[in-house]
């Protein structure tokens, strides 16, 4: 697990310093790439984790939780329209890179303990910190993203949600559509 960590810290520094000494053409985007890399894998390591366990009860929270991260997600996005600082799109906040990552490693610490989670909490604060780096997200796109995915995984891995009796559900009639959520303190 140490050697684990270990690579894994020396992996991220040595990415963030050659990007913050060496200002070359396409710097940027193999930041952004490292990220995006980033951002697929630990969603992935969490499915094969639940897979490689038979961890049924695991792989249905893990859905919720993606599915909530990617629903609120998305809504925000198309319902803010913020421009991105590099001016491409109005799709900034919140940050999507972020929030499935955070969503997968809050998943993984939940259900497998810290010892998986602390590594994927450093990956998730590294993919953030490529969102910024490579000007598609402000620091509060980033955070946004953080709380949603964190959010999302932490209300549906064990146990918060059977403990509160959260009922979260789809609403739609006469052209209104939306989610009905309760849950006992």
């Amino acid at each position: 697990m140490k050697r684990l960590l270990f690579t894994l810290l020396t992996f991220v520094l040595s990415i963030a310093l050659f990007a913050q000494e060496i200002e070359i053409t396409g710097a940027r985007k193999a930041v952004r790439t490292t990220g995006d890399v980033g951002a697929v894998l630990l969603p992935v390591a969490g499915l094969t984790a639940v897979l490689l366990q038979k961890d049924w009860q695991g792989l249905k929270q893990g859905v919720f939780s993606g599915v909530t991260t990617l629903g609120v997600t998305y809504a925000l996005k198309y319902i803010v329209k913020k421009e991105r600082p590099d001016h491409s799109d109005n799709h900034s906040f919140p940050s999507m890179h972020t929030s499935t990552s955070f969503a997968a490693a809050t998943f993984i610490q939940r259900r497998y303990g810290w010892q998986w989670g602390l590594p994927s909490y450093i990956l998730s604060t590294y993919v953030g910190w490529t969102r910024v780096y490579g000007k598609k997200h402000d620091w509060w796109d980033v955070a946004a993203g953080a709380v949603i995915g964190a959010g999302s995984s932490y209300i549906f891995t064990r146990p918060f949600a059977k403990e509160h009796n959260l009922t979260i559900s789809p609403v739609a009639g006469d052209g209104h559509y939306g989610v009905y959520a309760s849950m006992t303190f």
